[in-house]
């Protein structure tokens, strides 16, 4: 009898996970290898971490555009790129449907007035961003996943601190379970002193919303809506290559001045809307600037809160339009099945396909998982390559000459349909060359991936490879 009724609940169990993810196969498929391990735990889990449509719904009602009430003063004010004819770079009169993906993704559009600067490790980010915050006059905008009370997190909050006190309004968001280990002490620091500070969904409150799920691994800063940084790096000294296990730190961030900070700024109100309760709609926040530069750059940002995953359908365009190279930087790699197969067509299509992962890993799952990927991959001629010189963080894509990008998005299906991201997609030769220069410079300190080696490895390492693939889409 008891045999029976735990039989019952388990086909409830499975049939509960596949009418809420059905539209989401993969997601239903690691679900249901979850219950089947942990039948009763495992629906427990589902319950209280799963991404179901409902809950996408509700995030996504709360989350109103606040850009819809400030889109036709952006529009006036930026140098907006609408037609092909724009492009500086010509090769896009004969990619017309990915400068129409571009164009039609998102509520951001591609902007024709800005200076971009690759930052090509946490010393050199750490440096231009407390410089830039310094130099405030009316606003300081600052979110990141991760905030540590560590030496750097110190001199961050130090001179959030004293300009604070000298008027400027300092706002900061922490995501609430990237930063849950700050320190009350710390915190209640910030607000003494006149920071606003909020988490963004709080660990305990998201768990019991079941919204755990949902966390902001965005990173950004916006001084005065005239200058703005984006990336990889989050504060901490880990990130500055002080953590003896990970060793150097090899990250990329952007420093961007220019009508793209409008748009970047959008971003942050966005989200302080919906960590702090609180509407900001002023024009002051995006002031005019002095045009210095005319590079071309657009900010994407992607969540739950939006109606498309725009990141991911940049990076399938982009790399599906390849007829060179698509060399790629990620911590993580585990790919949605559509940008899988649209690189193993660019590979056996005779595309240069090169793709730099960590050799040391943060997650022993996250790696096993990555190199599942790799086996089916290295077959159809991508070249892999393993980060030695200390641990890689960097998330970059550079496609041909059209187009290079830097973000917080990983190339993984957590990064491309749960989080909260932001990438800058940047198409003059200058920022795209850096890119190059840095991805060439990291391929010195890396090791290829041999093919045959690769096959030849042991069953108990492919074993546990393919079951966390099984878990690829949770990790």
């Amino acid at each position: 009898m008891w045999l029976l009724l735990a039989l019952i609940a388990f086909v409830l169990q499975m049939a509960a996970v596949l009418l809420l993810e059905f539209r989401n196969p993969s997601k239903a498929v690691a679900w249901m290898f979850i219950l089947f391990c942990l039948p009763l735990l495992g629906f427990i889990l589902y319950y209280f971490i799963a991404q179901d449509y409902r809950q996408r719904l509700k995030i996504r009602n709360r989350g109103t555009r606040l850009f819809r009430e400030i889109k036709n003063h952006l529009w006036d004010r930026a140098a907006v790129v609408d037609q092909v004819s724009g492009m500086h770079n010509p090769e896009f009169k004969y990619n017309l449907r990915l400068f129409n993906l571009l164009n039609h993704l998102s509520e951001t559009p591609i902007t024709g007035c800005n200076t971009t600067r690759v930052l090509t490790d946490g010393e050199e980010a750490f440096a231009a961003m407390l410089h830039a915050m310094e130099q405030a006059k009316d606003h300081i905008h600052v979110e990141f996943y991760i905030f540590r009370h560590d030496s750097i997190g110190t001199k961050f909050q130090d001179v959030m601190i004293l300009k604070a006190k000298e008027g400027v309004k300092v706002r900061l968001i922490c995501d609430g379970l990237g930063s849950y280990k700050l320190k009350r002490s710390f915190i209640r620091r910030f607000k003494d002193s006149g920071v606003e500070f909020h988490f963004f969904l709080p660990a305990m409150v998201s768990v019991l919303n079941r919204r755990i799920n949902y966390r902001n691994h965005r990173k950004i800063v916006v001084v005065d809506g005239t200058v703005g940084f984006l990336g990889g790096i989050n504060v901490g000294d880990d990130y500055l290559g002080k953590y003896p296990d990970m060793g150097y730190w090899r990250d990329t961030h952007l420093e961007v001045q220019g009508d793209a900070v409008y748009f970047l700024q959008n971003v942050f109100l966005h989200d302080w809307r919906l960590a702090a309760g609180e509407k900001i709609v002023d024009m002051a926040l995006f002031p005019k600037h002095q045009c210095k530069g005319d590079e071309q750059v657009q900010i994407l940002s992607s969540g739950p809160d939006l109606n498309w995953n725009a990141i991911q359908e940049m990076c399938f365009g982009s790399i599906s339009v390849a007829k060179e190279r698509i060399w790629i930087t990620t911590p993580y790699f585990i790919p949605d099945e559509g940008i899988f197969e649209a690189l193993k067509t660019a590979a056996v299509s005779g595309v240069d396909v090169r793709i730099i992962i960590p050799d040391k890993a943060d997650s022993r799952l996250v790696k096993l998982a990555s190199l599942s990927y790799v086996e089916d991959l290295i077959t159809a001629g991508v070249r892999f390559y393993e980060y030695q010189k200390g641990f890689i963080h960097a998330k970059v894509l550079i496609v041909d000459d059209l187009l290079g990008s830097v973000g917080t998005a990983n190339m993984d299906m957590r990064s491309f349909f749960c989080n909260f991201e932001l990438t800058a997609v940047m198409f003059d030769p200058q920022p795209i060359g850096h890119l190059v220069a840095d991805f060439q410079e990291d391929l010195t300190h890396s090791k290829e991936i041999d093919e045959e080696a690769f096959h030849k490895r042991g069953r108990a390492q492919k074993a546990a490879e393919i079951f966390c693939r099984m878990l690829s889409p949770m990790l």
